[in-house]
């Protein structure tokens, strides 16, 4: 049985432009945290990411996974407890989940949290919105976790409401958005372009949150972009961004995108010469 505060949290999503889909995977995502923070996780490691920014900053775009980062490099973090305390408080809300780790292949640790999409409904007793669902389909949250991050970030406590109040440990905006960047810069997609990293580059851009420059250095200096001996400033920064601009297919970009926005129509403006014009005001610290 769906537990009240479940229930009320569904009620909050009622007209909401988001997919219904979607919309299950967020109030799934939130409901891990909660299990997650109620196991103490958060004395180890910190939530960051897309969907960081989403849940605890505001960012109008839907994302997919949960990201987390160790406060300390420890290559033998095991993850296992806090899934199977995790899959335990999921159930106990009221969600038939399964959760699995991958085998551990690198520092990311990765996990999924998996349910039948119908039955996840039906369990809600979303009659409205079943249409079109196969019952086989699947609906999944993947958890990724570094053992080894780069220091030098600072962290806060956020408030998260959702399904009922309670804390989680986060990096600092500034820390994001150097981690953002990294995933700019350095992110190998081969011939794909993740258009919401871009897309939330605007956002940090428009909230005035300057990106904290070292933490990005370290960041580079780690996955080989840049050597020990080098160190970022805001020029070379700019140079190393209007150089991965000028290379962007950018109605790929928007592809990518389109579908965890509210309006699509804000891409409309999405262009070589926008991104160039938009990091002239890119603010660091």
């Amino acid at each position: 049985m769906i537990q009240p505060a479940i229930r009320d949290l569904i009620s909050k999503y009622r007209d909401s432009s988001l997919k219904k889909k979607d919309i299950l995977r967020e109030i799934l995502q939130q409901s891990a945290l909660l299990g997650l923070a109620r196991q103490h996780f958060f004395e180890h490691a910190a939530f960051y990411g897309g969907t960081a920014l989403r849940i605890l900053y505001g960012l109008d775009r839907f994302s997919e996974d949960l990201g987390f980062s160790l406060l300390k490099p420890n290559a033998e973090f095991n993850f296992q407890p806090f899934l199977d305390a995790l899959q335990k408080e999921m159930r106990s809300l009221g969600f038939h989940v399964d959760v699995k780790a991958k085998k551990k292949e690198s520092p990311i640790l990765s996990a999924f949290i998996k349910s039948n999409t119908l039955k996840l409904l039906l369990t809600i007793e979303e009659d409205t919105i079943q249409k079109g669902i196969h019952p086989e389909e699947k609906i999944a949250v993947k958890l990724e976790i570094d053992t080894n991050p780069p220091l030098g970030f600072e962290v806060e406590t956020k408030l998260v409401l959702n399904p009922t109040p309670f804390y989680v440990l986060t990096y600092h905006p500034s820390d994001l958005f150097a981690g953002k960047m990294h995933a700019i810069l350095c992110r190998s997609w081969k011939t794909r372009v993740k258009g919401r990293d871009w897309y939330d580059l605007i956002w940090f851009i428009t909230k005035d949150i300057p990106i904290h420059l070292s933490h990005l250095t370290r960041r580079m200096q780690q996955s080989g972009h840049l050597s020990l001996k080098e160190s970022l400033n805001p020029k070379t920064l700019q140079t190393h961004l209007k150089d991965k601009i000028k290379k962007i297919d950018w109605e790929q970009a928007k592809s990518d995108v389109r579908a965890f926005l509210y309006d699509p129509k804000v891409l409309d403006v999405w262009s070589q010469p926008f991104f160039l014009d938009l990091i002239s005001h890119l603010k660091t610290q």
